[in-house]
Formats: structure tokens, C-alpha cells, sequence
């Protein structure tokens, strides 16, 4: 079947994205096919090339590819820079362009569906892959008090924290790294970015960073960020999914190939009911 964008993945018969996609042209009035196309962990470039050759028009990227779609594109907004990790690419003339509208998308349902300042607010980010690099930078920008990375691996996280230090400095944000058993202080903001909940492998850090009334929240959706919403709530938390992270950064991606916004709100109200029936 020949379709303009699909998201590719491994897994990714789970994505709701095809619906989500599906839905914004219908209620723009934006002639499009949308799909999902699992791609195997070495064949992301040729599946790329292969979608390119059909007539396709871009793609979202989800696990395990954001690197490697960051290494793949020529050109790169400067968010997809930073973050060296792209979940949108947009096939041009001139080349792929490459851009990252996780952290955009999880902003915004932080502070317009969830109700959450984020401005002058104290923030754990757990993990410090992919994922993780796609939404530090517009965390940073949003305004965040402080940002602590979290990751198994310390040095990675520093990495990250480093590449992201002179953001931090333009917006006052104190940023630092640590390993997932080293967590220094309680966050207002939790969000889970690791591999945690795909891999069914538990909350990887303690209860202990979580401040009275924190919003805790995970890039996933489904059945696979139970555990940690559950965690989380039996923790006296506000317990959020990726939904509206999902919705809105594929309002982002949607507005860069079609140049039309669509409306988030209204989509994120409809898959949220299909999901809880």
C-alpha cells in the first residue's frame, strides 16, 4: 500500500499515530494517507530510502530510531540539533529535514492539559536516551527553576546536561546529572523518559523524589506506563500518560508537512475516551 508519511518503529503496532494523523486531515480538510511500518533494527536507512522512492513525504520516528534519524537527515531545526535525535523527518528537495517535536508536544500538555506551570518549577527526567534528549531543551526553555537527569548511566546523563549547559545559563536553569540511585532532593515535576516501561522492568527511582501534589509523568502510553502511573499514584502523585504528549507533538509534526495546525485539543478529547471505553 503506498502512503504520503507513516511512523516507523520497533515496536510500533501500537501506535495510535495512523488515527491521530487520519484525524487531523479530516478535520482540516488535508488529503493524506497515514500509516505504521515496523522496521527492522538494521533496516531504518533502507526503510527511509524505500519510503522516499515511493513518493512518501516524511515520517514520524519513534523507539529505537530518533538517533539514527538525527545521523540520517541533512538538514535539522535547531531543537532536532541539540537534542542529536529527530522523531520527524520532512523529505525536501534539498534533502531530509530533521526535527524533534517531543519536547514541544510534552510542554504543552503539561501546562495546558495537565494545568502544570512549569516556569520556576523543580524537575526530574528520568533517562537520558532518545527520548529524554528530544524534551530537555524545551523543558529548559519553558523555564524550569531545575533540571536533574537521571540516567543508570551517570555519564550519560552528563553528556546530555553538558550539550544543553549554555541553553541553561540563557534561561537561569540549574541543571545537573546523577545516577538513578542518587537523586538529590524532591521535584514538582517527574517525567519518565527511560526504557522503563517498555521493558517492564519497574520505576527505577525512589518514591522519595516526588514533592507533595508532583505531577508524574510518562512518555508512554497504554498498558505500558501502568506500572509507573501506578507508582505513582499510590505515591500521592498526579499520575499523567503520553497521551497528550503523543497528541500534540504529532500537531507539531503535522503543521511542519502540511503547514496547517490542527486541533490538538479536540483529538486528544476523542482518543482519550476511545482508549478509557
Amino acid at each position: 500500500m503506498r502512503f504520503d508519511y507513516c511512523v516507523m518503529g520497533n515496536p510500533v503496532a501500537h501506535s495510535r499515530s495512523p488515527w491521530i494523523h487520519t484525524r487531523f486531515a479530516e478535520l482540516t480538510g488535508q488529503a493524506l494517507v497515514y500509516d505504521r511500518l515496523h522496521v527492522e533494527l538494521d533496516g531504518f536507512t533502507a526503510a527511509v530510502q524505500g519510503l522516499q522512492a515511493r513518493g512518501g513525504k516524511g515520517c514520524n520516528v519513534t523507539v529505537p530510531f530518533k538517533l539514527e534519524a538525527a545521523a540520517l537527515a541533512s538538514q535539522h531545526s535547531d531543537r532536532a540539533r541539540l537534542a542529536q535525535a529527530c522523531n520527524t523527518l520532512h523529505f525536501r528537495p534539498e534533502g531530509i529535514y530533521g526535527d524533534n517535536t517531543d519536547g514541544a508536544g510534552l510542554v504543552q500538555d503539561i501546562t495546558q492539559h495537565a494545568g502544570q506551570p512549569i516556569a520556576g518549577r523543580t524537575l526530574l527526567l528520568i533517562g537520558a536516551g532518545g527520548a529524554s534528549a528530544g524534551v530537555l531543551g524545551p523543558l529548559i526553555a519553558a523555564g524550569a527553576q531545575r533540571i536533574a537527569v537521571a540516567n543508570r548511566t551517570p555519564a550519560k546523563a552528563q553528556a546530555l546536561v553538558e550539550r544543553h549547559a549554555v541553553l541553561a545559563g540563557q534561561h537561569g536553569c540549574t541543571l545537573q546529572a546523577c545516577g538513578l540511585d542518587s537523586v538529590d532532593g524532591r521535584f514538582d515535576i517527574v517525567v519518565n523518559g527511560s526504557a522503563s516501561s517498555l521493558a517492564g522492568t519497574g520505576v527505577p527511582v525512589a518514591a522519595s523524589v516526588l514533592a507533595d501534589g508532583a505531577l508524574a509523568v510518562d512518555m508512554m502510553y497504554g498498558p505500558a506506563a501502568a506500572p509507573f502511573l501506578d507508582w505513582a499514584s499510590a505515591h500521592g502523585a498526579r499520575a499523567r500518560d503520553g497521551l497528550g504528549m503523543l497528541v500534540e507533538q504529532a500537531a507539531e509534526s503535522f503543521a511542519l508537512w502540511r503547514g496547517v495546525r490542527p486541533p490538538s485539543a479536540q483529538v486528544l478529547a476523542e482518543l482519550r475516551a476511545i482508549v478509557d471505553a
